[in-house]
């Protein structure tokens, strides 16, 4: 029996509550995941699940036994890692997860110096706005940009988010240019769902801090498509600015209300675990930290 792959499937099983569910997220048949956490029960000659039509849930020797089982994949984890990171070696598959825009235009082309310099290790990237549920989809790590509430999971910050408020030549030729941010009310504002402040824009100004409300008719849970309805004149954003680097450069987009300042927010790796990060893990995070310091757009105000 290899008692590490059943240890990995039991988890899998006792994290998604179900056989099918762990099938899918180890690209394996619910027959052999079912078979895999049966032999291991006989093995322990204890009962770790209750079975029913409905999915599964731990029985009290279960509860004990995942507590253990965790422990012992994270240990070989960090057997396996130990000679490797001794030479300077990093090896194994990391699955990071990151915003749909964010990760297209800052994860991916940071990532071919950090795999030409370690052949042994691959990366799965998982793109989707909106917070991953890093056990579910089995993540070691996600870039998330904004605060993390969730006193379950453990964030380091590697970067910070400068933002403005953005919209074409056209739109403001045809609009006008709010001047302070209550002006903003009287704007089509396009409304990205995933923004922790909703219909409230935060601001650091002359007066201090603002809370200015916005209204717009058209909103997306996609950054993509907020920045594609900017660029086709529909409206003003509250934009981070490395989602419009090339267009603020070359004019095509500008930002408004130079006096005062959207709140920053901190791009931060979240992991799901206390517990140590695989070197692995470690090793795609601090090259990402590292990347990140070299870009103003993504550097202000980063503490060590």
């Amino acid at each position: 029996m290899d008692l590490l792959l059943h240890f990995r499937t039991f988890v899998r099983v006792a994290e998604l509550g179900g056989f099918s569910a762990a099938a899918r997220a180890l690209n394996a048949s619910q027959p052999a995941v079912s078979r895999q956490v049966a032999d291991l029960e006989a093995r322990l000659g204890a009962r770790l699940l209750h079975r029913s039509s409905t999915g599964v849930s731990l029985t009290e020797d279960g509860i004990a036994f995942l507590d253990q089982a965790r422990a012992a994949l994270e240990a070989a984890e960090a057997a396996l890692g130990l000679l490797g990171a001794q030479r300077g070696e990093v090896a194994g598959r990391v699955r990071l997860g990151a915003g749909v825009a964010f990760g297209r235009l800052h994860v991916v082309p940071r990532l071919a110096p950090l795999l030409a310099k370690h052949p042994g290790l691959s990366m799965e990237l998982h793109l989707a706005d909106g917070a991953a549920d890093l056990v579910e989809q089995g993540l070691d790590a996600t870039i998330r940009i904004g605060a993390i509430t969730d006193p379950a999971l453990v964030a380091r910050r590697i970067g910070m988010t400068r933002r403005a408020v953005v919209a074409t030549p056209g739109y403001l030729a045809r609009a006008g240019t709010p001047e302070r941010p209550e002006d903003l009310v009287r704007h089509d504002c396009l409304l990205f769902t995933g923004l922790a402040t909703g219909e409230a824009w935060p601001f650091e100004g002359p007066e201090g801090r603002v809370m200015a409300p916005v209204r717009g008719r058209f909103r997306a849970n996609s950054s993509e498509a907020v920045r594609a309805a900017v660029l086709a004149g529909m409206g003003l954003y509250l934009a981070p600015i490395w989602l419009f680097a090339e267009e603020l450069r070359d004019g095509r987009v500008v930002p408004v209300l130079p006096d005062w300042t959207p709140t920053l927010l901190p791009i931060q790796a979240v992991f799901p675990t206390r517990r140590q990060v695989p070197p692995r893990v470690r090793a795609v995070v601090d090259h990402l930290a590292n990347e990140f310091r070299l870009d103003p757009s993504l550097s202000d105000h980063v503490g060590a």
